[in-house]
């Protein structure tokens, strides 16, 4: 395959004038990019260059205003507005149908036949643009593609239109369509650019306009009373609406909308590449990226081909997430990397893919996939528990995690009893929790469950250190780990075989179960409970601490958890460790999607890297997930770039026989 650097370097030896050299910093892509200058040159190569006078001035200044935008008050009428829509597809409808229950006079025209559609809303539909024009509408907005528009104002008739009328686009990048209005347009029109954060997706789940994003900045607007007032109408739509009106220049609109819009659409598309689905243990991180993936898959690639080649600055924002994932990579199996030297050189030689000691007496214990069970939780959800189901509960890891299960523990009536390396006498008493600084006094109170509450890394040495012989026989050892196939095997292999094992999941933590448990995934998988009553009700105690805050109880096999996990868990981690990389700050111009990004961020932010680490290894699924992540943006890289070298071949040779065996001859047609 052809890289583009070999490709603009074919190009500029035959157009040395043609071509710039790259200006983008070092260090660059994993694979030769094209460079900003180069998509720059794009617009160049057009048959008609742009006004030099065009240059979207850089300014730092943005105005947010709420209902202070109009002089009139909210509640006065408006006077209708005559507005033409060019473009009638689902975006010119969903802004039609708010304009005419304003008051609005609408006239439509579009390339496919959408009369039906436009009876229904009320709106004139006109299949000749000349027949438009000719009804005077005082504004014309645009809703057409951002790779149609050019032709579009080609072909419009602009003599049949007044003079000053207000042209109006709705464009998700800004410098390229102020540009073009500024080439295409009468001296004598009025500009103003427009970026209505949001469609229809976002505002059904928003349940309308309010408190949604509105960007503009009036670009060129006559000094006429009746023309600016004309222009605060327009704006007025939105205002009325209870738009977040925000004005700024069109620079910083695509500055900004560089590491906000492109970046959530980047994701949104390579989350859809993967397939993801819902699993019957999805985090609230997963369900966002979930909803993420599906709202990008409503948007065509059209779209997001756009927001790249015509906003100078995605190009950097991709090589930016380009450098962060291969940077969380190399952080991942660096630590790897110093894992297996330790093993090998150290004399302890261990198979680390499970992350335990690969005796072939494990093979026979492994966990069967088992199909989804309903847990049946037949006890009063509210009140303290009774005397028989009142349990003893020795915390090993008195942690973040381990207070805030104890915190519910003895609200709910249970004993509990904590150790933690660290001394969290001070946390324990303001819970209500005893806390003993040695393990044999915890144990030689006889705790009826032992709750591990340790990282994925320290769990194989706690065990190692851990005095059995002070429990009663049979204690009931409990995990919260967020793998489960490692800890089970590491349960089997350490703990004495009449002790009973409990591995457990809560899909959640202090940050998403702050505001309680109901509804929130509880994953758990009986690995071995004695067949006697009193050791099965202990269990079933146990588990009604979660089902009695409302959790949502999924009986799995551990193997079935991972296999899960590794595709949500994993993957949610990953998305949010390689924005966190990004630096992703809020902007004036975010959207609902990118929001979510930014949430998502500051979860994975407040979890160990250690954590993520311990996904990665101790998850036989992951290294695969990591794998078809990374596949994944790769093909979304080379169907951007492959659809700009077919742009580039186009515009510099056409269709031309002789240039295409000339290209043949070079190695430039290789590239598809």
């Amino acid at each position: 395959m052809i890289s583009h650097s070999h490709l603009l370097s074919q190009c500029s030896f035959f157009f040395p004038n043609l071509l710039t050299k790259s200006s983008l910093p070092s260090p660059s892509l994993s694979f030769p990019s094209l460079s900003s200058s180069s998509i720059s040159m794009l617009s160049s190569l057009s048959p008609r260059p742009p006004n030099p006078t065009t240059t979207c001035p850089v300014s730092v200044s943005v105005s947010v205003s709420g209902d202070t935008l109009l002089n009139s008050d909210l509640n006065d009428p408006i006077p209708p507005l005559r507005i033409a829509i060019l473009g009638f597809g689902n975006y010119g409808q969903f802004l039609a149908e708010t304009l005419v229950s304003q008051g609005h006079i609408l006239f439509a025209h579009s390339r496919s036949d959408h009369s039906a559609e436009a009876r229904r809303l009320g709106v004139s539909f006109h299949t000749d643009l000349h027949d438009l024009c000719e009804r005077h509408p005082d504004v014309v907005l645009l809703c057409t593609s951002i790779l149609s528009t050019e032709n579009v104002l080609e072909t419009l008739p602009f003599q049949r239109l007044r003079r000053n009328t207000l042209f109006v686009d709705v464009l998700s990048v800004k410098e390229f369509a102020k540009t073009l209005l500024l080439q295409y347009l009468p001296e004598d029109f009025d500009i103003l650019c427009t970026h209505p954060m949001f469609g229809p997706q976002s505002v059904s789940s928003n349940h309308g306009w309010r408190g949604l994003r509105f960007v503009y900045d009036k670009v060129r607007i006559g000094e006429e009373r009746s023309r600016l007032s004309r222009c605060e109408s327009f704006l007025g739509i939105f205002d009325r609406e209870g738009c977040e009106m925000v004005e700024m220049s069109c620079a910083d609109h695509d500055r900004y909308a560089a590491g906000s819009q492109f970046i959530t659409h980047t994701v949104g598309r390579v989350l859809e590449m993967l397939k993801l689905r819902s699993t019957p243990i999805n985090t609230k991180g997963y369900e966002a990226l979930l909803d993420l993936a599906e709202n990008t898959r409503g948007d065509s690639f059209d779209l997001y081909y756009g927001l790249f080649v015509y906003n100078k600055n995605s190009l950097e924002m991709l090589e930016r997430m380009d450098l962060a994932f291969e940077a969380l990579r190399k952080e991942l199996f660096g630590r790897l990397h110093g894992v297996v030297r330790k093993q090998l050189f150290e004399g302890e030689a261990k198979k680390v893919q499970s992350g335990y000691r690969n005796d072939d007496s494990l093979d026979v214990i492994r966990s069967k996939d088992v199909a989804l069970k309903k847990y049946e939780y037949d006890a009063q959800v509210s009140g303290i528990v009774d005397g028989s189901s009142r349990l003893k509960i020795g915390i090993v890891g008195f942690g973040n995690f381990g207070q805030f299960l104890a915190k519910t523990m003895v609200r709910q009536g249970h004993t509990v009893l904590a150790y933690s390396r660290t001394d969290y006498t001070d946390e324990a008493a303001k819970l209500g929790v005893t806390y003993l600084s040695d393990l044999d006094d915890l144990f030689e109170e006889h705790p009826e469950v032992v709750l591990l509450c340790t990282s994925i890394l320290s769990t194989e040495k706690v065990l190692k250190s851990l005095p059995f012989q002070r429990l009663k026989r049979s204690t009931l050892f409990v995990d919260v780990l967020s793998v489960k196939e490692f800890p089970r095997n590491s349960f089997l292999q350490a703990l004495p075989q009449d002790f009973d094992i409990l591995c457990t999941h809560p899909m959640f933590g202090p940050e998403s179960g702050k505001n309680g448990w109901t509804g929130l995934s509880f994953v758990f998988d009986k690995v071995r409970i004695g067949m006697d009553d009193r050791r099965m009700s202990r269990c079933d105690s146990f588990l009604d601490i979660f089902a009695r805050e409302g959790c949502s109880m999924v009986e799995m096999s551990c193997a079935e958890h991972d296999r899960h996990a590794a595709g949500s868990q994993f993957i949610t981690h990953t998305v949010g460790r390689v924005l966190e990389k990004l630096s992703l700050e809020s902007t004036p111009v975010d959207t609902k999607g990118y929001e979510t990004l930014l949430k998502l961020v500051e979860n994975t932010a407040g979890d160990s890297f250690d954590l993520y680490y311990g996904l990665f290894l101790y998850n036989p699924n992951a290294m695969e997930q990591l794998e078809r992540f990374g596949l994944a943006y790769e093909s979304l890289k080379k169907q951007l770039f492959g659809r700009l070298h077919r742009l580039l071949h186009k515009q510099l040779f056409g269709n031309d026989k002789e240039t295409q065996i000339m290209l043949e001859t070079t190695g430039l047609s290789t590239f598809r």
